[in-house]
């Protein structure tokens, strides 16, 4: 087990916000096949943020996958304690599986957990999951509720977007905060529907991908929307806000939390090939010496293949585009490097590349 016994803090969000002060909560996404456990390891001995995610899981498969698919998926959720503090996320339309994937959740220790209700990925939304719940606000109360079922401390967290094909803000968040597709507060009063402690709003549709500049206007908007429904809870007590979407600095993180009111900024794309940039010496976007950069990667390369041996190796080929750049020869060292097939050719290349240009 790669996970530490912890007591659960319902309230976690919360006092992580009343700790920060002043300061922005600085987290990492949750992404695909770059946020494993290989990568975690080596942002947290480089430059750990506030808090960090799982990839995502898939409730379905935790509850229906046989016993070898079931464990690839634990594997998936395996963190130690110098990842902490840890979110697990996890995904599905079907309440009953997300109340056991919850239960599951719970019972690893992790210290939130996270429901994606914003992937766009095609073979997700199949199955009504990631930014197909923006459709189906009724299903996404269900499964808000089962969740919220599943555990009995944890505290509960929803990652999603604007909206599907057009900005659907001013409903969607509504419906998120309240339970109600209508937007009132009903159901929350008669304690039909618990609150998320966190919503997370990537300040795109599902339409937009990554197509356009991220609206961080409307996270200014999403906030005012929270203070609006919330008016009569006291401020420290309040859903917190994150915003994410095309942050690539701390100085621009806290910018962005600034301008907008939110309690916290996710950072994602920015950390691709660089595991330092929550550390406060690269906060201006700053870089280590290419020497240095160049042996992280051969370290994140090792850590990949020790911990993920449930993946395939080529999974790393998103890294080394993304660590090599920006330097006379990175092209020719990364189309050398796409060749590799394990960690031990991976280091006889960039050293052989390093003694051959004097770095």
């Amino acid at each position: 087990m790669f996970w530490n016994k912890k007591k659960i803090n319902n309230n976690f969000w919360q006092d992580l916000k009343k700790e920060k002060g002043d300061e922005p909560i600085l987290v990492l996404a949750p992404m695909a096949d770059v946020t494993d456990f290989a990568f975690r390891k080596v942002i947290a001995k480089y430059g750990m943020p506030d808090v960090m995610w799982t990839e995502f899981v898939s409730a379905d498969g935790l509850a229906l996958a046989p016993k070898s698919g079931r464990s690839k998926l634990i594997k998936g959720l395996m963190f130690d304690k110098k990842q902490r503090p840890m979110v697990a996320q996890i995904f599905s339309s079907n309440p009953v599986y997300m109340k056991q994937a919850a239960q599951l959740v719970e019972e690893m220790n992790f210290d939130a957990l996270d429901i994606n209700m914003g992937c766009p990925a095609n073979k997700v939304e199949k199955q009504l999951s990631g930014s197909a719940m923006i459709k189906h606000p009724e299903m996404a109360i269900d499964v808000i509720n089962a969740t919220m079922d599943g555990v009995s401390e944890l505290p509960v967290s929803v990652k999603t977007r604007l909206g599907y094909n057009e900005d659907q803000l001013e409903d969607w968040l509504r419906t998120l905060l309240t339970g109600n597709i209508h937007g009132d507060s009903s159901d929350v009063i008669s304690g039909n529907y618990k609150v998320p402690k966190l919503v997370t709003l990537h300040a795109r549709t599902r339409r937009d991908l990554s197509k356009v500049p991220a609206r961080w206007e409307r996270i200014c908007r999403a906030v005012e929307i929270r203070d609006e429904i919330q008016k009569n809870i006291p401020k420290h007590e309040r859903t917190l806000i994150f915003g994410n979407g095309d942050v690539s600095s701390i100085l621009e993180a806290k910018a962005r939390a600034i301008e907008t009111g939110c309690d916290g900024i996710m950072i994602g794309r920015g950390i691709y090939g660089k595991p330092w940039l929550f550390n406060k010496k690269y906060s201006n976007g700053g870089m280590p010496p290419l020497k240095k950069r160049l042996m992280i990667l051969v370290e994140h390369t090792e850590v990949f293949e020790k911990y993920c041996d449930y993946k395939n190796f080529a999974v790393m080929r998103k890294h080394f585009k993304a660590y090599v750049e920006g330097f006379d020869g990175a092209k020719e060292l990364r189309v050398e490097l796409m060749e590799a097939q394990n960690a031990k050719e991976v280091k006889k290349i960039i050293k052989g590349w390093l003694k051959g240009n004097k770095v």
